[in-house]
């Protein structure tokens, strides 16, 4: 719709709120009672038929047709959409000369009985019709065959910028969002019933960790200092468990200074937690586990995600890092060869850092010639050290890998656990690491937080956490191949108004 069209039917629709209030119409009433909502009215619908119950619902005119003295048109509230019958005979002039004067958009409120037209459509029949908040912005064109939305508001980039108008016009849309708030429901069940604690930690943290990411960094006026926005609770949820709290979890809004693409957003939301007195090996029993309780409340085991149909019911498989990489690479990792994975990566034209060390080598490797790989649900295990400044050592070991694994479904990433670093003095000896790693130029490395240092030299018990991003767990439970489409409203660069 063109600027000028626009402007005339905005002209028009102020007009027809200056005839109302003429007409002794109030466009914009404080309240309506009702007594049932749509999805209400319609499951009770035999009963409310027989009895001639007098109802009253409320909601968003969405269709309109006027037929003389008699017309149909549909309305819908946050449950659903009804048809609605309106004759002159039965509300009179007023309302109906009113009712004519009304556009797709408007909010209104019905009093009547229900009634099933002659080719059995579930209707209202209206005795009484008040505006309740009058449109002046008309709605996108919908068109319907059948009850499904054919020719909506499909501009993608309009959608994200515009949510609310998504939401009205595109139904499934708004169930994604539904389904999104059943499943951080049952995530928080899960770990209610095991006699966790839901905890909350800072936003705004004058010193970041718990993950290799760039904060966003902001200034605290009164206090004359930078604070960065958190891009993991990691450190702060350990502090809880050498406080005494021995399971702790969290449902965290983490921000990371990073770009955008399918399945990042600057701004996300993810879970952490942590129980004392566990290694890796019960979070990879306790992670399937909450996957096998999610599909029980979803009520379905198969889902599409990225092209690739996943069974989330079959036992997840497991193995280690090398093992994959020596899988998918073809090549022999039974010495802990730096020369040969360079060679490997240089034939495979994968860059690294000059000075890259082996982990740092296999973790290439691994994200190039592996991971786009591991479709069903895949539990990779033993990471390199030097990429892992937060996880114990694998116990038996040389020294090389830690007890860490990450969960991976369909190419994608989808959580993250240690078996926790407890030992003080190793702990400030990897993050001293990382901080002459951030000295020379890495702006992901972590900082040494001196305070969550001294809390580990209290003394910290065996601990085990992961983290695991929400979002793209939605995406994955509800089929959506971005992650815009499982954020309410994601992040967009600026729009460009020609």
């Amino acid at each position: 719709m063109s600027q000028e069209s626009l402007n005339e039917i905005m002209s028009l629709r102020r007009e027809k709120v200056a005839q109302l209030q003429e007409m002794g119409v109030n466009p914009y009433p404080y309240s309506f009672n009702r007594t049932h909502t749509i999805e209400a009215a319609t499951k009770d619908f035999e009963a409310l038929e027989e009895k001639l119950t007098v109802v009253a619902m409320a909601g968003r005119l969405m269709t309109i047709r006027v037929m003389g003295k008699a017309s149909f048109a549909h309305f819908m509230d946050g449950t659903g959409k009804l048809q609605f019958y309106i004759r002159l005979d039965d509300v009179g002039e007023a309302t109906y000369q009113m009712f004519k004067m009304l556009d797709t958009g408007d909010f209104i409120g019905l009093r009547g009985t229900l009634v099933k037209t002659r080719t059995g459509e579930k209707t209202l029949k209206t005795d009484e019709l008040v505006l309740l908040s009058k449109n002046l912005r008309p709605l996108p064109n919908i068109k319907e065959k059948d009850g499904e939305v054919f020719d909506g508001f499909e501009d993608k980039e309009q959608r994200y910028r515009r949510r609310y108008l998504d939401l009205i016009v595109n139904p499934d849309v708004k169930e994604t969002f539904v389904l999104r708030a059943k499943i951080f429901k049952a995530v928080r069940e899960f770990f209610d019933k095991q006699d966790y604690l839901e905890v909350e930690t800072p936003i705004l943290q004058p010193l970041y960790g718990g993950a290799n990411a760039r904060p966003f960094t902001t200034h605290h006026n009164a206090l004359d200092m930078d604070f960065y926005l958190r891009i993991a609770d990691e450190l702060y949820l350990k502090r809880l468990i050498i406080g005494g709290f021995e399971k702790v979890y969290e449902f965290s809004r983490n921000f990371r200074n990073e770009g955008m693409d399918r399945t990042h957003n600057p701004e996300f939301t993810a879970i952490e937690w942590y129980e004392a007195y566990v290694d890796y090996y019960y979070l990879m029993d306790q992670l399937e586990a909450l996957f096998k309780h999610l599909i029980t409340v979803l009520g379905e085991s198969v889902f599409e995600y990225n092209g690739h149909s996943v069974d989330l019911s079959k036992p997840f498989r497991r193995a280690t890092m090398q093992e994959l990489v020596s899988e998918y690479v073809k090549i022999d990792l039974s010495s802990a060869d730096e020369a040969l994975l360079q060679k490997a990566c240089k034939d495979h034209q994968i860059h690294t850092e000059k000075n890259a060390n082996y982990g740092q080598l296999l973790d290439a490797l691994f994200d190039a010639l592996v991971q786009p790989h591991l479709i069903e649900p895949t539990f990779v295990t033993e990471y390199p050290k030097a990429i892992s400044p937060l996880a114990k050592m694998k116990r038996d070991s040389d020294g090389t890998f830690v007890e860490r694994y990450e969960l991976f479904i369909a190419g994608s990433e989808f959580a993250n656990a240690f078996s926790e670093l407890n030992d003080p003095q190793e702990q400030r000896n990897r993050l001293e690491a990382q901080a002459a790693l951030r000295a020379a130029g890495d702006e992901e490395a972590q900082p040494v937080d001196e305070d969550f240092l001294q809390a580990v030299e209290y003394g910290m018990p065996p601990t085990g956490g992961v983290g695991m991003g929400l979002d793209r767990l939605v995406m994955l439970l509800t089929g959506n191949r971005s992650i815009r489409d499982v954020l309410l409203f994601p992040h967009m660069r600026p729009e460009r108004h020609t």
